[in-house]
């Protein structure tokens, strides 16, 4: 990590919400990766430019970013003088999977008071104790996304190999599986099969099975888990394998990641 470069990260509890993640980098910047969850944006200074879905986007100190589950991303400052940016990650409780499409479509939105009202809630995670507020906040917070995102609702098209090779990679994000294996199941060549997978999200079937166990490491370092424990529970095959992987997409090594101090939120 960069000089003057810091990272916060922690799980409150709120349901719905699976992490906290506050950072500033001046130089990180994020390969493609996924995550299992709703990304929630905001950028405090400075700006990011990141590609969703195999398109260019970008996030100002007036928008918010919501980036769908699933949909590969990357990110990167936009300005020399990096971001400060806070992030929630959501799960389906307060956003409905059926909304993915919509989200990849238009993920910057230009909302004024959804933009208060994320810097709000941050605020108020902040803050032990009150966890009513934040719930109670978080719930107008869905409401509103939800609007936008029905607004522009679009329907989702037959499956195709690259999306049933998804669906198998994620069941076995631990555990992992063989291209012939893979192939066999969906019934493809795998020299196609990766063309198609690579063709469709924008990272090779290997890179998104990466991303989606330093995803599970993430959640298992916030659970209190040991960098070389979480490790292997996520499908590494010991902590010097999830930390090169680790550090190139969360900025950060795994055992920097979660600090106790910030165990159940910050001070």
């Amino acid at each position: 990590m960069a000089a003057g470069e810091s990272v916060s990260a922690w799980r409150p509890q709120v349901p719905g919400v699976t992490e906290v993640f506050h950072a500033h980098f001046t130089e990180h910047a994020y390969p493609m990766h996924v995550h299992d969850v709703w990304t929630l944006l905001i950028v405090d200074s400075g700006a990011v430019r990141y590609d969703l879905n195999r398109h260019a986007c970008g996030t100002l100190h007036e928008t918010v970013s919501l980036l769908p589950p699933h949909v590969p991303h990357n990110g990167s400052p936009a300005t020399s003088e990096g971001f400060r940016k806070r992030v929630l990650y959501v799960d389906s409780s307060i956003l409905d999977p059926t909304l993915i499409g919509a989200a990849a479509d238009t993920p910057d939105l230009s909302d004024p008071l959804l933009r208060t009202r994320v810097g709000q809630l941050h605020g108020v995670l902040a803050q032990r104790g009150e966890e009513l507020e934040a719930e109670s906040r978080l719930a107008f917070i869905g409401e509103r996304l939800r609007t936008h995102l029905r607004a522009r609702e679009v329907l989702v098209p037959g499956q195709g190999v690259a999306e049933q090779l998804r669906e198998l990679l994620d069941a076995r994000v631990r555990e992992g599986l063989t291209l012939q294996e893979a192939a066999e199941l969906v019934h493809a060549h795998p020299a196609h099969l990766v063309r198609a997978f690579t063709a469709r999200f924008g990272l090779a079937p290997h890179q998104y099975l990466t991303s989606r166990r330093v995803d599970h490491a993430r959640s298992l370092l916030l659970d209190g888990l040991p960098p070389a424990e979480a490790a292997t529970a996520a499908g590494f095959y010991d902590q010097a394998h999830l930390g090169r992987h680790f550090k190139r997409v969360v900025g950060v090594p795994p055992g920097r990641f979660r600090c106790p101090t910030w165990a159940d939120g910050p001070h």
